[in-house]
């Protein structure tokens, strides 16, 4: 497998995507072609003893920034780092792209770039929850806001073959991300998409979930139009990060609470490295016809790693292929008066 890395995506670009690089061809044996500006990608490189013989370089001398609209930037930096990447998956030369650039621009890249799969509508990012229990994958967090009930279905599908596929569960349960658990409940989209979640054969429904329960495990997949999804990500993300740093003032306040601290730090580092995530990588923008991973873009090199690590079990698992099928044979089982989705990009 190749995979291509947009080297100038992150907020520290290019130090994390090289040294995560560097990392992942090491611990998982996979190619990589790090995409962006050879001097600054060289420079960062030598650094960490040089670039093993699986990482080479691929020039590209512009970058697609946060702060510019992202089909403009498609359209007009044609040599931009994204943009070569993507190119290098719909031309062949890589068999998948990991970024922690924008997240419009990736969106764009990879469904006017790469271009959508057969079947499917919109694209959505999906990402694992930590919980305290078993990991829970959430799609969409951010590609598509404002969603229609089968681009829900869609997602679902997609999410169900995910889990199954990656997180090898038989039967996933798949909740709808909602402000209630009856089913009457929700506005108008989940009340929509509410019945056509019931009547999809093959997904293992188990009605609405509400935000509290994600901590707790209430199901493998999570389903969610992009608004709510990425305002629950941030907020897991926010509380996360607030609730530590409580925990670790409260045990520096004392000295009997310093030598409490002693002696749980063992189940203490357990503990932040379930909840950490730079442990889990990144997104996958699932309903492309290539895997595409979005990491954060203040990931550090760890997270870099990780999101490549994600990116071999994706290909390893070809979740593309069983996507396709999935959504082909549920758009097969649809009256033929239903309204047909469009092919692809």
């Amino acid at each position: 497998m190749r995979i291509a890395v947009d080297a100038m995506g992150s907020d520290n670009a290019p130090a994390p995507e090289v040294e995560g690089s560097i990392l992942a061809a090491r611990d998982f044996g996979i190619e990589i072609v790090l995409v962006g500006d050879e001097a600054k990608i060289k420079a960062e490189a030598a650094k960490h003893g040089g670039l093993p013989a699986s990482v080479t370089i691929h020039h590209a001398s512009q970058v697609m920034t946060t702060h510019e609209e992202p089909t403009k930037a498609f359209r007009s930096k044609k040599d931009a780092s994204l943009a070569v990447a993507g190119r290098l998956v719909k031309e062949g030369q890589a068999d998948a792209l990991v970024s922690a650039g924008s997240t419009g621009a990736l969106v764009v890249v990879g469904t006017l770039g790469i271009g959508r799969m057969k079947g499917i509508e919109r694209p959505a990012l999906g990402t694992i929850f930590p919980t305290v229990g078993d990991p829970v994958f959430i799609l969409d967090v951010g590609a598509t806001p404002d969603c229609r009930p089968e681009w829900l279905v869609q997602f679902a599908l997609m999410g169900d073959v995910y889990a199954r596929e990656i997180l090898s569960l038989k039967s996933p349960r798949v909740g709808l991300l909602n402000n209630g658990a009856e089913e009457e409940k929700g506005n108008a989209l989940t009340k929509a998409t509410y019945p056509l979640l019931k009547a999809a054969s093959g997904i293992n429904f188990t009605g609405n979930i509400e935000a509290r329960e994600v901590p707790f495990g209430g199901a493998d997949v999570v389903v969610a139009d992009g608004f709510p999804g990425n305002i629950l990500l941030k907020t897991y993300e926010g509380v996360g990060m607030a609730i530590f740093k409580a925990l670790k003032d409260a045990l520096m306040s004392t000295t009997t609470a310093k030598v409490g601290a002693l002696l749980a730090k063992p189940a203490l580092k357990q503990m932040s490295k379930k909840f950490d995530y730079t442990e889990y990588g990144g997104a996958l923008l699932l309903g492309l016809k290539a895997p595409v991973v979005k990491c954060h873009g203040s990931s550090n090199a760890k997270a870099i790693r990780s999101g490549l690590r994600v990116m071999r079990a994706a290909l390893q698992g070809n979740v593309i292929e069983k996507l396709g099928s999935a959504i082909a044979a549920y758009n097969a089982a649809q009256p033929a008066t239903a309204a047909q989705p469009q092919t692809e990009a």
